[in-house]
């Protein structure tokens, strides 16, 4: 074993002890890392060095994803899991990341797939247990390993040979050859990097999904290194207020589109896809109520209906609250602003508390126009029919613009069986089969439309 000093800040190695990196200019981050001497090469024998390789010539098909049973999965892996990638998995305690990671390898085992599921926070009997609970019968090329050190998992990858190695999660793993506990800098990027050159070799390849420990603040715990090294990362958090609602998010994709969603249920057996979402996104009434709007937004490569609802109260404070959960507070705060100079709408003493059934995060601009007549709604105590959807931008004018992928929404909207929709003026025709699109140039033209009374 040979002593070195390595940067806790950027992970540069010196041989001698030091005060200041000088590569980032960090004080006291120098830590000791203890790493095997190499033999000599001996005489006559060359390095092994990596050729360059034509890239018209680099051998690729579609059959190097492995497709699973579970399509919601496959959407945000972009299609399926690559043979030689390396995932992260992130979302906060109890969510039911280890959960949806032995349901995907149950999945995988029983299309003939070798899965090794390593765990440094389990013991193989909490492991069963849990696979109990959400297996009808266990499959038999699935392996559970419990233990904190990654050379156990990388001697068991040697004599198993898996298809997909899970390892929960990558924060509790270290090597022995180094003296640092686990969680540390070193050995959570030690360990990272050591799985990753495994998987990608050409002789063997195999797929990776880490586990990943998150933050208060909502963030991956650890370096963001490791997002950077990793093919995908992945996102699962809750639906509106903890309910059984489970979102799957790809923030980073390699192989296929960032921004797709995958919608999950957790049940007592364990997590399961949902077919139909609407039944979580929209609230199903017999008659309409005041402060509801519908919306469709686009998720990856998915077009979804929403339902977003609003509050507006009187306020007897001089600071009227503006809350939106689900949308950001400038946003809301423009909104409300548009209402009130183009729709001449008197908000200025007023609490306005905005959110979305299932509690799903409004990014688009396509938005707009629902959430501004779901306040609309509100303020009036007027309901809006339940088969109108409305899908415009709104500018600061107080004129509406017209969202991308337009057409394919209408679409859309009228296979799902709604009734009208609202929307900027676009010069496509006016009436679908089923569907009534009524295309408006201005918020107080839709406004006077929709509360004729």
């Amino acid at each position: 074993m040979k002593k070195q000093y390595r940067c806790s800040s950027c992970g540069k190695i010196f041989l001698n002890w030091f005060g200041q990196c000088d590569s980032c200019g960090a004080w006291g981050t120098a830590e000791e890392v203890f790493v095997e001497k190499k033999n000599k090469q001996s005489a006559g024998s060359a390095p092994t060095v990596n050729q360059a390789v034509a890239l018209k010539n680099i051998p690729f098909n579609e059959e190097s994803r492995i497709i699973s049973g579970i399509e919601e999965m496959n959407r945000v892996l972009g299609g399926g899991l690559v043979k030689d990638s390396v995932s992260v998995l992130t979302a906060p305690p109890g969510v039911g990341k280890s959960t949806l990671l032995l349901s995907f390898g149950e999945d995988l085992a029983r299309k003939g797939y070798r899965i090794l599921y390593a765990s440094g926070e389990e013991s193989e009997g909490q492991i069963k247990s849990r696979a109990l609970r959400i297996m009808k019968d266990l499959p038999e090329n699935v392996w559970i390993l419990s233990t904190a050190f990654l050379d156990d998992v990388l001697g068991a990858i040697d004599s198993i040979q898996p298809h997909l190695v899970v390892l929960d999660s990558i924060q509790t793993f270290r090597l022995r050859e180094f003296a640092q506990r686990a969680g540390t800098t070193v050995q959570t990027m030690e360990c990272a990097n050591r799985l990753t050159d495994l998987a990608k070799s050409k002789e063997r390849p195999f797929a990776v999904m880490m586990v990943g420990h998150m933050t208060k603040s909502g963030e991956m715990a650890g370096l963001r290194t490791l997002e950077h090294l990793v093919d995908t990362v992945l996102f699962l958090e809750e639906g509106e207020g903890g309910e059984s609602l489970r979102i799957l998010l790809s923030t980073k994709n390699r192989f296929g589109r960032t921004g797709e969603i995958g919608l999950f249920e957790m049940a007592e057996e364990g997590m399961k896809e949902i077919k139909d979402p609407s039944k979580y996104f929209v609230t199903k009434r017999k008659e309409p109520v005041a402060g509801s709007a519908l919306a469709m937004i686009k998720e990856g490569s998915r077009f979804l209906v929403i339902e977003v609802e609003s509050l507006v109260s009187q306020s007897f404070t001089p600071y009227p609250q503006r809350l939106g959960d689900s949308l950001r507070k400038d946003q809301l705060n423009t909104l409300v602003s548009i209402l009130e100079e183009r729709a001449k709408l008197n908000l200025y003493d007023k609490n306005v508390i905005l959110k979305t059934t299932g509690g799903i995060r409004l990014a688009e601009q396509s938005v707009n126009l629902a959430v501004l007549m779901s306040i609309v709604s509100s303020l009036k105590h007027q309901g809006i029919e339940e088969s109108t959807l409305f899908v415009a931008e709104v500018g600061l004018t107080g004129e509406l613009k017209i969202v991308p992928n337009l057409d394919f929404r209408l679409r859309e909207i009228e296979r799902l069986g709604y009734k009208k929709v609202y929307t900027a003026p676009f010069g496509g025709k006016k009436d679908f089969s089923g569907l009534q699109v009524i295309q408006k140039e201005t918020l107080s033209q839709v406004i006077g439309d929709v509360f004729k009374h």
